[in-house]
């Protein structure tokens, strides 16, 4: 039974990729929980499992044993029809290289998951969306005509204009110059303050100090949580476990 206060929790989670002596354990039974209103930050060493972790969590990726719980509901035990319908209503995924689509408007890409979820998007909802993350006079823009920073900003606002329980975030600030991933982590930062789920892989201790806790991998396995710490104290347990 998972708590009312959990928005994500993975029991007993294995992933493995290939077979025989080129197996790779990418997840080594992980147990965790992620609480509603929070937001997590995943680190460790290249290889560590973090991006599967935020797949299987994601019901991106299946598991290959464990259980996985969004909320109340078990994951993995959903056929591929539920696991999409799930992700089109209740989760919201941010990529590194933002996967707008070229041929549409910031607007018309933030309403997309609204039309694939089977709903006739309102203007005033879509518009609201890419108004709270700042591009209100960026609507019609396509984008070729944005900067990086204002693309990764039209994809959080598609991943939240379904008002997903989970923001699940791979690198979000990655493919970014140091302005522009600040206001990422801005807006970020004031969603997690307005009881947003956020569950973010990253590499930069920068990043993932702005986050409520960090969690960090080490061989498919959770090696140590931090919680409320600082740049340096990220950055110090991070070299600690790639040494």
């Amino acid at each position: 039974m998972t708590s009312l206060n959990t928005a994500v929790a993975l029991h007993g989670v294995s992933r493995v990729y290939g077979s025989g002596s080129t197996a790779v354990r990418a997840a080594d039974g992980i147990d965790i929980a992620f609480a509603r209103g929070t937001w997590t930050a995943v680190m460790g060493p290249s290889g560590s499992g973090k991006s599967t972790l935020l797949h299987c969590a994601a019901g991106l990726e299946r598991v290959d044993s464990g259980r996985v719980m969004l909320g109340e509901t078990d994951i993995t035990a959903l056929n591929d029809d539920e696991l999409s319908a799930l992700r089109r209503t209740r989760i919201g995924f941010v990529f590194q290289s933002f996967n707008l689509i070229g041929s549409l408007t910031a607007e018309q890409n933030v309403a997309l998951p609204l039309r694939l979820a089977g709903r006739r998007p309102a203007r005033e909802e879509v518009r609201n969306a890419l108004a709270t993350v700042g591009l209100a006079e960026r609507i019609r823009h396509r984008p070729r005509e944005l900067s990086g920073g204002q693309q990764q900003r039209v994809a959080i606002a598609r991943a939240m204009v379904t008002r997903p329980e989970v923001l699940f975030a791979d690198e979000p600030t990655g493919a970014l110059d140091t302005r522009a991933a600040h206001g990422v982590l801005e807006l970020l930062r004031r969603s997690a303050d307005g009881g947003q789920t956020i569950i973010m892989v990253t590499h930069d201790p920068a990043a993932a100090a702005r986050a409520d806790a960090v969690v960090f991998l080490r061989d498919g396995r959770i090696a140590d949580r931090l919680v409320g710490a600082d740049v340096r104290a990220v950055a110090d347990r991070l070299v600690a476990l790639e040494g």
